[in-house]
């Protein structure tokens, strides 16, 4: 089982917490004004599924770093056909996100309508958007009142 939570900052210091779990165990948390570090932007897990363990994470500062998407882009164009890919924004991650949001509309993720502070959250599996499950808020106010939730189940080895 896959769950993750993804996050907006806020202007009135509201805690608000991100995270992936396999199997109801947490393997990665994020927060704002919380216990966890902020993980700000664009944080990409990979999932073995027939260990269902974390493979790979990797964080793509996409606010404040503007080369952090096209690292991000290239990352994903990097994995094989079949990886399940999970994907928590955490803060902000829009601001520099332009240079990948090509490559994730390809999984079946559009962020491209995602504004400042929105927040997004997806599981997909590398070259089957029809697998993709994708949540999303667009604007800090949307994503504080509802944070963008995904809960995907798959039998070992195989993914949905």
């Amino acid at each position: 089982m896959i769950e993750a939570q993804a996050y907006s900052a806020n202007s009135n210091e509201q805690t608000r917490y991100a995270y992936f779990k396999l199997n109801r165990v947490p393997v990665w948390k994020a927060s704002w004004y919380g216990r966890y570090p902020v993980h700000r932007g664009a944080n990409m897990f990979v999932v073995n599924t027939y260990t269902c363990t974390l493979e790979d994470s990797q964080l793509f500062d996409t606010f404040g770093d503007s080369d952090a998407a096209a690292r991000l882009s290239d990352y994903i164009q990097g994995l094989s056909d079949g990886t399940v890919l999970v994907g928590v924004s955490a803060d902000e991650a829009s601001h520099y996100l332009w240079a990948a949001e090509a490559t994730l509309r390809e999984l079946g993720v559009d962020v491209s309508d995602v504004g400042h502070r929105g927040a997004w959250v997806f599981v997909a599996e590398i070259g089957d958007p029809s697998k993709t499950v994708f949540d999303k808020e667009l604007t800090e106010a949307a994503a504080n009142a509802r944070q963008p939730y995904v809960n995907v189940s798959f039998a070992a080895g195989a993914y949905m």
